[in-house]
Parts: structure tokens; C-alpha cells; sequence
């Protein structure tokens, strides 16, 4: 059976979010370190940490047997990254920036990017990968 087409354009879109992201923690640092909570100790190192997260865990997602770790692990680091969310939009409302509307958008799609990558958290059914394998009884 093929996997539907959208699922699959969805795994691969999130790599490609998830690898982007990463990489630029490197090229651009000072953008996460601007947004990195004061009461947070050794923000070169989370943003480096966080960026390699992002590479890693969106790589992860290309092979079928990684996928649901990886997005397990993204459904983490989204939550961990949450509070540098926080402080951008509070950030931006302190400076009065032009587009603080959105930081404060970008709280609520944390929510919408936890539940992509829950649905993607299932175990791949290895019947279907391999259909000539006799179904296996539980006891």
C-alpha cells in the first residue's frame, strides 16, 4: 500500500523546516541568542545544542524506523524552546516592534508543529513495509 501523498510531502517539508532551522542557528546566532531567556544559563551553548537538535532530529525523520523517535524528539525540543518564544514576543513588545504581532502568532503554531509531528509519532507497521512476513499473534 503507498503512503498517502500529503503524509509524505509532510515529513519531507518538516526536514527540510527542521534541517533550515538548525543551519541557521549557525549562520545567524545572534538572532537566537537576541530571544535566549536571561534566567538561562549559557545561551551560546543552547543555541548551539538546540541547533544541532533541529539537524539531527529533522534527518531522523527520513528513515521509516527513525521517524517516530524523531518526532518524538521534536515534539521535545519544541516544548523546550517555548520559553526563547516567550521572551522574543515579550522582546518585541518592550522594543515596539513593527511586527510584534508575529511573536505573539508564533505561540499558538507551536501547538499546530507539536501536532504535526505527533502525527508522525506512530510506529511504522512492518506488514506493510513488508508484506511477505506472516502476521505475528501477541500473547
Amino acid at each position: 500500500m503507498r503512503s498517502f501523498p500529503m503524509k509524505r510531502f509532510g515529513f519531507i517539508l518538516m526536514t527540510l523546516l527542521y534541517v533550515a532551522a538548525g543551519v541557521n542557528h549557525f549562520w545567524h546566532p545572534a538572532t537566537y541568542l537576541g530571544i535566549m531567556p536571561p534566567w538561562l544559563p549559557l545561551p551560546e551553548l543552547l543555541v548551539i545544542i538546540s541547533g544541532l537538535a533541529e539537524i539531527v532530529l529533522g534527518l531522523l525523520l527520513l528513515p521509516v524506523r527513525r521517524r517516530a523517535f524523531a518526532a518524538w524528539g521534536i515534539i521535545v525540543l519544541l516544548i523546550a524552546v517555548f520559553p526563547a518564544n516567550i521572551q522574543m514576543a515579550i522582546n518585541w513588545h518592550r522594543e515596539g516592534h513593527a511586527k510584534e504581532w508575529i511573536a505573539w502568532a508564533r505561540l499558538p503554531l507551536q501547538a499546530v508543529l507539536i501536532y504535526w509531528a505527533w502525527l508522525y509519532t506512530k510506529a511504522a507497521d512492518s506488514r506493510k513495509r513488508f508484506p511477505s512476513q506472516p502476521e505475528r499473534k501477541t500473547l
